[in-house]
């Protein structure tokens, strides 16, 4: 129990940070602005938005400050990590309070308040109320179990076991980054660097284990996973919030989220937590919809939540650096349609012309041999998206919104995301057709991880489309003339 009370007070405190750290703008604001008119509530959904946002970038900042200890030759410890992270926490509520922005406190403790009257379903009749508790208590029991695997379930073998936790292990033994090095270089060490079967790997998804350790000041590898879970629980607070801020109903945004937290591979990767293939989603959503906001609201919050997502992913695993170029013609086409759509497709195009250079040369690219196999990996594809059960239904769906809601593809509020995920896709199947993973599709072992980076952006895309369709449906049937008024026609006419 002493176990559980230090991991959870610990990571709190990460989350507090991070949240104060997104809200600080809001409150620099409310000082400027000096306002004596009565606090208004935040908009519906922005209380959930901050939230999840102030995970991510609490926990990037965690590492931080711990790469920031070893460069400074300072041993890793709760105290010289939590210090700071308090600091930052005292920092922001006594900037908040004290500062002239009382305003901000009473506007959201408002939002709190409406926050549990709405996942209350307070705000529902009776019969969609029950609807409502079904989904919300659905979401509640599946991460109260998640968070019963993560913190019982010893770590699980392959990638996490032998490529993410063995840096982790000997980061916290040492208390210090002691570097990685390839076997080549490892073996003249003598002992002054560490090898693994991954050693370029970089440090964040390691570093989170590495404070659950410190929390509970000792090595175990059943306590040191909870992050994941956090992680989890952000994206579905991300989507939840950005749906309500980009003018969602309450059921597109719950239903949203409920589509988020519920992908069997994602849950997979909660329980079985060790690999980075869920921090990378995360941070990848965090980017296209920081992205998408600071288009549309062009608040300095997002910018920095645009800045922090962009940092963080090369951080995170390899392919992060191509995510994060990838990101970029998505906010581009938010912030400037028409040039940004532009950019896009000449982006499609030179891409295209250095595939055929590449297929020719087979050069290593982040650890990939640029290769032509000489067959497209169709049979695993379809296996892993439309016939086993890692995504349940979510392929099918997407298929269908993009068909039913061709025309609405690059609507206002979805070619940004429209942009991103095409260029996503393309970049994956390069990945999966003309380098060395495509021996890793049939066999299932990378590609469920790899798409994983994109599916809750996948998530939000559909139900913009979504709604941009419903919308024409129902403006052209309004505009249709009814029975009524074409037998009414001639009447009038003679």
């Amino acid at each position: 129990m002493t176990d559980f009370v230090a991991l959870a007070i610990g990571h709190a405190l990460v989350w507090e940070a991070g949240v104060c750290l997104v809200a600080a703008p809001q409150s620099w604001r409310d000082r400027r602005s000096g306002s004596d008119a009565p606090p208004l509530s935040p908009p519906d959904g922005e209380l959930a938005w901050k939230l999840g946002a102030g995970w991510l970038v609490g926990a990037f900042v965690l590492t931080l400050l711990m790469r920031a200890l070893s460069l400074a030759g300072m041993p890793f410890g709760r105290l010289g990590i939590g210090l700071p992270l308090l600091l930052i926490v005292v920092a922001g509520a006594g900037f908040t309070l004290f500062s002239g922005s009382r305003e901000t406190l009473a506007r959201w403790r408002a939002a709190a308040v409406a926050a549990l009257r709405t996942a209350s379903g307070a705000h529902l009749a009776v019969p969609l109320r029950l609807v409502w508790l079904a989904l919300v208590g659905w979401m509640a029991l599946r991460y109260a179990l998640l968070a019963a695997e993560v913190m019982m379930r010893p770590l699980y073998p392959w990638d996490a076991w032998m490529q993410w936790a063995t840096k982790a292990r000997v980061w916290f033994e040492m208390r210090s980054l002691v570097p990685f090095v390839p076997f080549d270089a490892w073996l003249p060490a003598n002992g002054a660097a560490y090898f693994d079967a991954a050693p370029h790997y970089p440090a964040t998804v390691p570093l989170w284990q590495v404070w659950s350790a410190l929390l509970i000041g000792r090595w175990d590898d059943a306590h040191t996973n909870l992050a994941w879970w956090c992680t989890a629980v952000a994206i579905c607070l991300l989507v939840y919030g950005f749906l309500r801020g980009a003018g969602g109903s309450r059921w597109l945004a719950i239903v949203g989220a409920w589509l988020a937290g519920s992908l069997p591979i994602a849950n997979v990767h909660v329980a079985l937590a060790g690999y980075a293939d869920l921090p990378m989603a995360a941070y990848v959503t965090l980017g296209a919809l920081a992205g998408w906001r600071w288009a549309r609201l062009r608040r300095a919050e997002d910018l920095l939540l645009l800045g922090v997502a962009l940092a963080a992913l090369p951080t995170i695993k390899n392919p992060g650096k191509a995510w994060l170029v990838l990101l970029l013609p998505g906010v581009a086409v938010a912030a400037w349609p028409r040039w940004g759509l532009r950019a896009a497709g000449a982006i499609v195009g030179a891409g295209a012309l250095a595939l055929l250079i590449l297929a020719q040369t087979s050069p290593v690219i982040l650890g990939y041999r640029i290769q032509y196999a000489g067959a497209f990996p169709w049979q695993g594809l379809l296996d892993a998206y439309f016939l086993y059960a890692s995504w349940h239904l979510l392929w099918f769906a997407v298929l269908a919104v993009a068909v039913l809601g061709a025309r609405s593809l690059l609507c206002a509020d979805a070619a940004p995301f429209t942009v991103t995920l095409g260029l996503g896709l393309l970049f994956l199947l390069f990945g999966f057709a003309f380098t060395n993973a495509s021996t890793w599709v049939d066999d299932q072992s990378t590609v469920n991880r790899a798409t994983l980076h994109l599916a809750p952006l996948f998530v939000v895309w559909m139900l913009l489309v979504y709604r941009d369709w419903a919308a024409r449906l129902g403006g052209a049937a309004a505009a249709a003339p009814s029975p009524a008024s074409d037998a009414a026609a001639p009447t009038a006419a003679a």
